[in-house]
């Protein structure tokens, strides 16, 4: 998945609005407009980065003059006092800047080194690590970028793309007493071929329901290790097997070990805590 220079910008521009309405109070009035300045984009932690791209593009709209020389690579893992990259140019402008091309890296960064950290947890194991819908509103597609760079995989970007009955469509179909066989058989004949068809299960009867119906993929949330285990030999591949629910660094290895196909964590997106990193200008 290749970022969009036009999206970002998009992403910039609202960032750069909402910190700066009506301009900087404090660096306008301080800092001359012909003074020149050099900073370097610094870590101060151990990490994965992701969102160098972003970082560039918010010093190049707030001043195009910048000269930005990016020294690491998204999906990098990075030690403290590790130089990301160097920037030059207007000294005020590289104020103005700061801010906001550090939210956007730290946070993504963040991401993806969170996720790395779960990739690592089952790297021996035939598991994918998969994000899910739980996003900053606004910066999905970012944030799902960012994933990928720490060894992750997308699960579905939107509503738009792929198809899982969770539990309160279940609920909605029983209460018009309509049998999940049916809900299936009419929703293959109204969407797009090459889509695929999920259903969330929480129970072993529930499980077999869905793939005697014919659902794609199953997931099973918020199942122990020991059912999960029995929902696997149960589906005997005729469905991908997706774990999910409040799967944490302490529990991921041994859900991947009962042999599921995917493990979907929200934690990546809606819970990763930034990287720390810091712009020093000299």
């Amino acid at each position: 998945m290749e970022l969009l220079v036009a999206e970002i910008d998009r992403l910039v521009q609202m960032a750069l609005a909402e910190d700066m309405p009506w301009g900087d109070v404090t660096t306008d009035p301080l800092i001359d407009t012909s003074w020149q300045a050099e900073g370097r984009v610094l870590a101060k932690a151990e990490g994965v980065i992701a969102g160098l791209l972003v970082m560039e593009r918010v010093f190049l709209l707030v001043e195009p003059t910048i000269q930005v020389e990016v020294s690491a690579r998204d999906g990098q893992p990075v030690v403290p006092g590790e130089t990301l990259a160097t920037v030059r140019g207007p000294a005020a402008s590289l104020l103005r800047a700061e801010r906001v091309a550090l939210n956007f890296l730290q946070q993504l960064s963040g991401v993806a080194t969170l996720t790395a950290r779960f990739v690592g947890a089952v790297a021996d194991l035939p598991c994918r690590i998969v994000d899910t819908r739980k996003t900053t509103p606004g910066l999905r597609r970012l944030e799902k970028y960012a994933v990928r760079m720490g060894g992750g995989h997308n699960h579905r970007f939107s509503l738009s793309d792929g198809v899982l009955l969770k539990d309160n469509h279940l609920a909605l179909l029983r209460a018009q007493g309509k049998s999940l066989r049916v809900a299936l058989a009419e929703t293959r004949q109204r969407i797009p071929h090459g889509l695929r068809i999920e259903v969330e299960v929480e129970t072993l009867e529930e499980l077999a329901e869905a793939l005697e119906a014919g659902a794609d993929i199953v997931l099973l949330d918020n199942m122990a290790p020991p059912l999960l285990r029995e929902a696997v030999a149960l589906t005997r591949g005729r469905a991908l097997t997706e774990a999910s629910g409040g799967v944490s660094l302490q529990s991921v290895r041994a859900i991947a070990e009962t042999g599921v196909d995917l493990i979907s964590v929200g934690a990546l997106t809606h819970s990763a805590p930034a990287l720390d990193l810091s712009l020093e200008i000299y």
